[in-house]
């Protein structure tokens, strides 16, 4: 009989982290639910606090042990309070992946699925088989892999529902930060088939590079002498009013609101004590940089910082009008929402430390998947 394998993280009181691969059997499904052979799971920025929390990862120590692994690294005392509501509990780690339905439930909706390429976001996707709901599963077109399929969630709909957000709150164009990520280039697709304006913000030549190449019209690189002037500029141009900062700490927020307001503030004439009237918002929505956000409020009183969450918009939106957006995520899956990818590691792999110093920095352009199949 076939056995399962799948990662956990553990961080204990004492201060060590424990990323283990655990052997188990198979899992059987409910009435309603599927088993999928995961065979593609993205590595997200988003999983590395779940994988790795504070821990020290160049002090990090891999033992494997036949078909199960711990790898250990040690947290540093001063971090353990950012950590304590998860403190000696073993969590499973992968936000999404996509593979095949291997088994299913009785349900008519679970036998659907059975033999479909679907993708999950589960919460324990780098695992070799997992036991999920059908309803949570998004089946996906004949002819998609397994790898095409891995990142039909976090990416996509976080696209998709950047632009919910902006009709929903009656902006009219976007900014971007941390914009040639995978998730940018997407950004930069759907914008266009939308013919909403979007504003790239990036911080070197060749994430400019990157983006002119899948077709952005409006880059400002912070590396730039001038960029505060050729970012306000361009909010002029397009009207931009609404951003996403994946960076999160630091100042860029602060300069994102400043150069708004001075464009919206340009042909004010008189006494301009309040600022302008238009309402500025930029929701953070990543932590790149995990130092504070700085704000020195230098746009009026009409303006707005506040934290964003991709499924708190699904919710906000319904049912009906999510599955909307997940079958716009199947149907552009090759086009729009394609992603790239910079290598294809094994369960065990991804647990090398030698690999973690790799795809920890988060750099831009580059991304990995677990291929839980791999060594199968």
């Amino acid at each position: 009989m076939s056995k399962n394998q799948q990662m956990y993280s553990t961080i204990t009181a004492s201060g060590e982290l424990k990323l283990t691969l655990k052997e188990s059997d198979m899992p059987t499904p409910g009435p309603d639910d599927v088993v999928v052979r995961m065979e593609a799971a993205p590595i997200n920025p988003s999983d590395m606090w779940p994988l790795f929390g504070p821990a020290d990862m160049s002090k990090a120590d891999l033992a494997i042990n036949g078909n199960e692994a711990t790898l250990t690294a040690p947290v540093p005392e001063a971090f353990l309070g950012a950590v304590q509501a998860r403190l000696d509990q073993t969590l499973p780690v992968g936000n999404e992946g996509a593979g095949v339905v291997v088994a299913t439930g009785d349900s008519p909706a679970a036998k659907a699925l059975e033999g479909k390429v679907v993708a999950v976001m589960s919460g324990h996707s780098f695992s070799k088989y997992v036991v999920v709901p059908a309803m949570m599963c998004l089946p996906h077109n004949e002819g998609t892999t397994s790898v095409e399929a891995a990142s039909s969630f976090v990416n996509p709909l976080t696209v998709l529902c950047f632009l919910e957000t902006m009709r929903l709150e009656n902006h009219t164009a976007l900014v971007h930060t941390a914009a040639a990520s995978n998730l940018g280039q997407m950004l930069v697709k759907h914008c266009a088939n939308e013919g909403v304006e979007l504003v790239n913000i990036v911080r070197s030549q060749q994430q400019v590079d990157i983006l002119k190449s899948v077709g952005a019209k409006h880059i400002c690189n912070s590396a730039d002498d001038d960029f505060a002037e050729k970012l306000t500029d361009t909010l002029e141009a397009t009207g931009a009013t609404l951003g996403f900062d994946a960076t999160g700490g630091g100042e860029l927020a602060h300069i994102i609101l400043s150069c708004m307001e001075r464009a919206l503030s340009k042909n004010a004439k008189g006494l301009n004590t309040y600022g302008s009237s238009e309402l500025k918002q930029v929701y953070l929505y990543g932590g790149l940089d995990v130092g504070p956000t700085i704000l020195k409020r230098a746009y009026g009183m009409s303006w707005s910082v506040g934290g964003w969450l991709m499924p708190l918009l699904l919710a906000r939106i319904g049912l009906e009008r999510a599955a909307e957006l997940r079958q716009k995520v199947a149907d552009e899956l090759k086009t729009t929402f394609a992603s790239a990818y910079t290598d294809q590691l094994s369960l065990v792999e991804a647990m090398d430390p030698k690999n973690i110093a790799r795809y920890l920095p988060k750099k831009t352009g580059e991304k990995y998947l677990v291929a839980a199949q791999k060594d199968a």
